[in-house]
């Protein structure tokens, strides 16, 4: 049924609690997976008073970035390693994650897209927004969210 399953990851104990689902998933399904990191790259704001001061080195801070995000899909990796599950990764790099999700999946003809959610309610739902939510509004796939 489900023979790719895209999850996208930042690392996050709520994020690895999709992973750990994941895993066990395709263990059971015999799916593929694939694990998506998105590096969201350095945002020059060139209008701010004190315009061409940056107060990080722009090339050093997407070079570490593109670093955190690869060491926690080899963490994801080494998991599906040690269950048998065969696993694709990607580093994917974008200002919007929900957009590099949906992209990644359609792109990467995926069947589903297993995800955490932290579950904001009211006002910080309101004002923080939601990958998730996002997700959920422009993907035409199968999306199972965990908490």
């Amino acid at each position: 049924m489900f023979k790719k399953i895209l999850i996208p990851t930042d690392g996050s104990p709520l994020s690895d609690k999709a992973v750990d689902a994941a895993i066990e998933f395709a263990q059971k399904m015999g799916s593929e997976l694939l694990v998506l990191s998105v590096a969201e790259p350095y945002v020059y704001m060139g209008l701010m008073e004190g315009a061409g001061v940056f107060p990080t080195d722009p090339v050093m801070y997407d070079d570490k970035v593109k670093e955190m995000a690869q060491k926690h899909l080899d963490k994801v990796e080494a998991a599906t390693r040690n269950k048998g599950v065969s696993c694709k990764t990607v580093v994917s790099v974008g200002l919007s994650p929900y957009e590099e999700i949906v992209r990644v999946a359609e792109e990467q003809k995926c069947d589903a897209i297993f995800m955490a959610s932290h579950g904001r309610k009211g006002l910080n739902k309101l004002f923080i927004g939601s990958e998730t939510q996002k997700v959920l509004a422009h993907t035409s796939l199968p999306v199972l969210v965990l908490r």
